[in-house]
C-alpha cells in the first residue's frame, strides 16, 4: 500500500521548528525515484477526470510534486508564493497563522477565467495557506476543483476549513 510505504520514508524531527512540534520531514522521499513516481501517480489518477487547466503549488514544498504532477498531466503549474518572492504584477490574500498572519501572492495571467484549478502542497495542517490560495484562485475568477496534500495532520482540521472551497479533498497519507 502506497500509504504505508511513504509512511515508512518519512522522518519525525522532535521540537522542529519549535519544542513540542513532531515535523513530518518528506525529504526522504526525494530519495526514491521510484516511490516518487507512485505518489505523482496517484494524484493523477485521482484527478484524472475532473478536467483541470491548471496546478498550483504552494510554496515550497508542495512546488515538488505539484510541477510534476502538472508536467505529467501537461497543463500549467502556477506558483503561490509568500510576499515580495515573484516579480510580475501580482494578487495577494492575507491570512492568519497560529502565531500571527502571513501573505500569499499569485502573478496574474497565470490563472485564466473559468479554469478549473487543483491546489496542491506537501502537508494539511490547518488549512490556512492552502485556503489561501484557493482564494487567489478564485479572485481570478478561476474554480478551485480540488485539493491534494501528501500528508494530512487529521487532527489539527484543516480539511474542514477547506471544506468551505470544495469537499474534493485528497491525502495520500494521514496521521
Amino acid at each position: 500500500m502506497l500509504e504505508q510505504k511513504i509512511k515508512s520514508v518519512i522522518r519525525d524531527v522532535a521540537d522542529f521548528p519549535k519544542p513540542g512540534i513532531v515535523f513530518k520531514d518528506i525529504t526522504p522521499i526525494l530519495h526514491d525515484q521510484s516511490l516518487c513516481n507512485e505518489i505523482v501517480n496517484e494524484f493523477a489518477t485521482k484527478i484524472a477526470n475532473k478536467n483541470i487547466h491548471a496546478i498550483v503549488g504552494v510554496e515550497s514544498r508542495g512546488f515538488l510534486f505539484g510541477f510534476a504532477l502538472a508536467n505529467k498531466l501537461n497543463i500549467p503549474f502556477v506558483l503561490a508564493r509568500k510576499a515580495g518572492k515573484l516579480p510580475y504584477k501580482k494578487i495577494q490574500y492575507e491570512y492568519d497563522l497560529e502565531y500571527g498572519s502571513s501573505v500569499l501572492e499569485m502573478q496574474i495571467e497565470d490563472i485564466q477565467p473559468n479554469w478549473n484549478v487543483v491546489v496542491h502542497d506537501d502537508l494539511l495542517a490547518t488549512g490556512g495557506t492552502a485556503f489561501a490560495a484557493a482564494k487567489l484562485i478564485e479572485m481570478q475568477n478561476a474554480n478551485v476543483a480540488g485539493f491534494t496534500f501528501l500528508v494530512e495532520l487529521d487532527f489539527l482540521k484543516g480539511k474542514e476549513k477547506l471544506q468551505q472551497i470544495t469537499s474534493d479533498i485528497t491525502s495520500i497519507v494521514k496521521y
